[in-house]
């Protein structure tokens, strides 16, 4: 049973736009300036990213965890994912919640102590540095945290190096498209990819045109679908995400 969203007033949502759209985002390393950006909004996290980080909880209703299984959520934050599909994951034997952003840890903490979920760890770790044993791992997510890995490549090649050959990844994120898409994927205009380039990259999230390319490289596409969602406060315009389920070849 998914964990439900508890609605957030007006003055918790301006608290947010405050750090997304004003407040100074600072810090000398990557994990720094992630404190900085989430320190004053974890606790209004779920609620106003629930209107804006679209497609999550159907990217989970995907994936066939097996039972005993190890599971590893990279950019885990407040524990979204793992409360949306709870009851399937009591069935693993090992859930790995890593994140970089002590606050958002936190508040997954908490909810898991409330829960006693016994099977769940939590990682304080960079997602480009985190390793379990080659092969050991059933199933890889990332859900809107690859636009915030500088180097999410080499995250994706640790996903790649630990899933057990078989094994399942799903991912979602914003993005946009090449300049010249491939003829299955989506073609975004100029002005599409330019403004929500630089609208997020203020807040240090780059869309990247690279993602659907490296994971189908790197892994049998299961299914893949691009779509436009919604933003709160800005009802003309819609941004651009994917849901990506791949798997790791078994040869």
């Amino acid at each position: 049973m998914s964990e439900a969203i508890k609605p957030t007033s007006r003055f918790d949502d301006l608290k947010v736009l405050w750090h997304l759209l004003v407040r100074p985002v600072r810090g000398d390393t990557h994990g720094e300036r992630l404190e900085s950006f989430y320190e004053g909004q974890a606790s209004h996290y779920d609620s106003f990213r629930a209107r804006l980080l679209h497609g999550r909880s159907e990217l989970m209703s995907w994936v066939d965890f097996p039972e005993d299984g190890v599971w590893v959520d990279f950019g885990a934050g407040t524990g979204h994912n793992l409360f949306s599909v709870e009851e399937q994951s009591k069935a693993l034997s090992e859930v790995h919640l890593v994140d970089l952003s002590q606050s958002l840890l936190k508040v997954a903490s908490e909810r898991i102590e409330e829960r006693e979920l016994k099977n769940v760890t939590l990682h304080h770790a960079d997602a480009t540095k985190f390793e379990l044993p080659e092969n050991s791992v059933d199933v890889v997510t990332y859900s809107y945290s690859l636009t915030m890995i500088p180097d999410w490549f080499e995250s994706v090649l640790i996903a790649r190096r630990i899933l057990k050959p078989g094994g399942i990844i799903a991912v979602t994120d914003f993005h946009v498209s090449r300049k010249h898409a491939a003829a299955t994927s989506r073609q975004h205009g100029w002005l599409r990819r330019t403004f929500w380039s630089l609208w997020f990259a203020s807040d240090n999230v780059y869309l990247s045109s690279d993602h659907l390319a490296m994971l189908s490289r790197q892994f049998e596409t299961e299914r893949c679908d691009e779509r436009l969602g919604s933003v709160p406060y800005m009802p003309l315009i819609k941004a651009p995400y994917y849901l990506f389920l791949g798997r790791k070849p078994t040869s």
